[in-house]
């Protein structure tokens, strides 16, 4: 049977098919067009932004860190540039340990490297690279570039590093950098120079790199960079400069430093020599030192152990933090509150017994005999406790707290440091403040004041303290904030700006006072019968001092044996000058810790100083000091009824 087909039919089926596909090829297209201008049109910033970012790096550029200079223009603090190589773990096609395996093959990579990078590893979380290995020798880079296409994720990279060319000498001035752990970058991030640190990998940890952290950093340039699909630099489209940070120059003088230093030989201690017409911090010692070097590139860990627990505790700060009973180098002062409180005259004089009775209890003098007649400059040049444990109880605690508070005992004096330690000016106040658990202890009693009234008891002050006072002493009451940093230099327009121009006021005192308390002093160091006449009988110029000696351990009523005692429980020896006395170019205070008497230690690391710093003159000899047998300056024995409390922040 023959099939009849319906053309019309098959037409219209075929017309409606090719309209099917038509008007799906359109919505395809148009599909298709309208993705296009989604994408070209609406989305066209953000993926443009993308394509440059893949295309062009903003790459910061971290400045040349400032540098610390002393006052006479020695480089304490530089910098200098070496090759690095730098591991970022996220980048990594291979296990870490392997790749620094095969990296070991190529370049010398020791076990220290290894462990410090592990520690870096764990602190710089969101650093973009860590080190394992620094400095490297041209060999070295030269054999890793040649094999770096094995080594994704691995990059040598040329860096800046800190130097402190004198090691150990002002270490305690200077402090050290480091590299930013998590908790300073956390810090940075949420603060206001986020930006200017980006790329910096180290920060100043103590000392001057920290106090003054902000100028000696700099501001951080970038540099547009065209990179190729592999990541790789291909060209600089733009650059913006960094800008070095600011160099310190320093009120110290770094001969004068190591002098003192070198004085103090085996003794640990510290000093503070400052110019009083100024408040320049001449010398800061810190006996013992460390060297900063050590923590420029993460300091190992044998290092970090025998600085963290020698019992010589070398990374104390011990003139900003170290705190200590004054001992009779506290006479001068205390003689000088009584002609400014009109409590006695200095002809007023007294017959010394040896001892002074309060209540029933017996205060012993050093001199058991007692030294005779005693007026105030006597006092002074020979050391009399009796007339100060008199004149003490005359004065009473409040009238002693608030003449020595504007000397800056037991105040921060605001160097630039940080954690100063504030130290103790007792009153009654701060007795019950310090005893508040111990009610029976908090109240005031007259055999307190008769300790502080000869720097014992609850006297507890540091040496920058003690300097800062017998500055202002010598400079008449005119007040001058210690400092370290003289000057503050614009590396780039050299522009100099002084960080203390002005005085920061003066104590309302007499002239005929001071010139009283002076002339003892001067007597202590030129009178025959001077605590420290032997020592300075010989100086060609003129110096006023106060010799001291303070307990470290209450002795309840034993009789001081310094051969019997433990090295670490025997007397601090103290020692407070100024020179030449006509007109003072230098001021100082020092403390030699479990050294025994103060003219017998403290008194010749001083004169050693001045010597250098009046009159050129280096010491000779390099030995410890040597106390001579005589014990000029010995504080009290008390009974065990009064005998003087250890301050307990002194127990260093």
């Amino acid at each position: 049977m023959t099939e009849i087909k319906d053309n019309d039919r098959e037409i219209h089926l075929f017309r409606m098919r090719l309209t099917a596909v038509v008007v799906f090829v359109f919505i395809c297209f148009g599909l298709l067009v309208a993705r296009f201008v989604w994408l070209q049109v609406v989305q066209h910033s953000k993926y443009m932004a993308q394509a440059e970012d893949n295309r062009i790096a903003l790459l910061p550029i971290v400045p040349n860190r400032g540098l610390i200079l002393d006052r006479n223009g020695a480089v304490l603090a530089r910098n200098y540039s070496a090759y690095t190589l730098e591991i970022t773990p996220s980048k990594l096609q291979s296990n870490l340990e392997s790749v620094i395996d095969e990296l070991a093959k190529l370049v010398t990579i020791e076990a220290k490297d290894r462990k410090r990078f592990k520690r870096l590893l764990e602190e710089s979380k969101n650093f973009a690279s860590v080190p394992i290995r620094t400095r490297l020798t041209d060999e070295e880079v030269a054999r890793f570039t040649a094999q770096r296409f094995r080594f994704p994720g691995v990059e040598v990279q040329a860096r800046l590093f800190r130097q402190y060319p004198l090691g150990e000498v002002a270490s305690h001035v200077i402090g050290y950098i480091g590299r930013i752990n998590q908790s300073e970058a956390n810090d940075l991030a949420g603060g206001d120079d986020a930006a200017n640190y980006n790329g910096t990998d180290y920060i100043g940890k103590e000392g001057l790199e920290k106090s003054y952290e902000r100028q000696l950093h700099g501001q951080t340039g970038y540099e547009e960079v065209e990179r190729s699909a592999g990541g790789r630099a291909i060209r600089t489209l733009s650059r913006t400069e960094p800008t070095p940070g600011d160099n310190l120059i320093l009120s110290v003088d770094i001969e004068l430093q190591k002098v003192a230093e070198e004085a103090f030989g085996d003794f640990r201690g510290a000093l503070v020599a400052i110019e009083p017409g100024t408040g320049d911090i001449l010398a800061y010692v810190s006996r013992p030192g460390f060297d900063p070097n050590l923590f420029v590139d993460g300091i190992d860990a044998q290092s970090w152990n025998d600085l963290n627990t020698s019992l010589d505790r070398p990374l104390m700060n011990r003139p900003l933090s170290g705190t200590y009973p004054p001992g009779s180098t506290f006479k001068p002062f205390m003689a000088l509150a009584a002609l400014e409180t009109g409590v006695r005259k200095a002809d007023w004089g007294m017959h010394d017994p040896g001892f002074f009775m309060l209540g029933g209890h017996r205060f012993n003098d050093d001199k058991r005999e007692g030294h005779g007649y005693i007026d105030m400059y006597r006092s002074i040049v020979v050391s009399c406790d009796s007339y100060y444990y008199s004149l003490g109880n005359q004065l009473g605690i409040q009238a002693i707290h608030d003449f020595m508070a504007p000397f800056g005992f037991g105040q921060i004096t605001g160097i630039d440091l940080l954690h100063e330690q504030k130290g103790v000016l007792p009153s009654p106040d701060w007795k019950r403040e310090r005893f508040k658990r111990n009610r029976a202890a908090q109240k005031w009693v007259g055999g307190d004041t008769i300790s502080i009234s000869i720097g014992n008891g609850f006297n507890s002050y540091t040496p920058l303290q003690m300097a800062h006072a017998v500055a202002t002493l010598a400079n008449d009451g005119v007040v001058m904030k210690p400092h370290l940093v003289k000057i503050v230099e614009d590396p780039v327009t050299h522009k100099r700006t002084l960080t203390v121009p002005t005085n920061s006021g003066r104590i309302p005192l007499k002239q005929e006072n001071i010139d009283i308390v002076k002339r003892a002093m001067i007597g202590v160091t030129s009178d025959v019968s001077g605590t420290a006449y032997t020592i300075f009988r010989n100086a060609p110029y003129t110096v006023g001092g106060k010799t001291g000696t303070a307990q470290v351990v209450g002795l309840k009523g034993q009789k001081y044996n310094a051969a019997a005692t433990p090295e670490r429980l025997r007397d601090n020896a103290l020692f407070i000058a100024f020179a030449p006395a006509d007109h003072p170019r230098i001021a100082l205070a020092l403390v030699a810790e479990n050294a025994g008497w103060g003219a017998g230690v403290a008194a010749p690391i001083a004169k050693k100083v001045l010597d250098y710093y009046l009159l050129g003159k280096k010491p000779g000899d390099k030995d410890k000091p040597v106390a001579p047998p005589p014990n000029p300056d010995a504080e009290p024995q008390s009974d065990p009824q009064t005998a003087a409390p250890v301050n307990p922040a002194n127990k260093e």
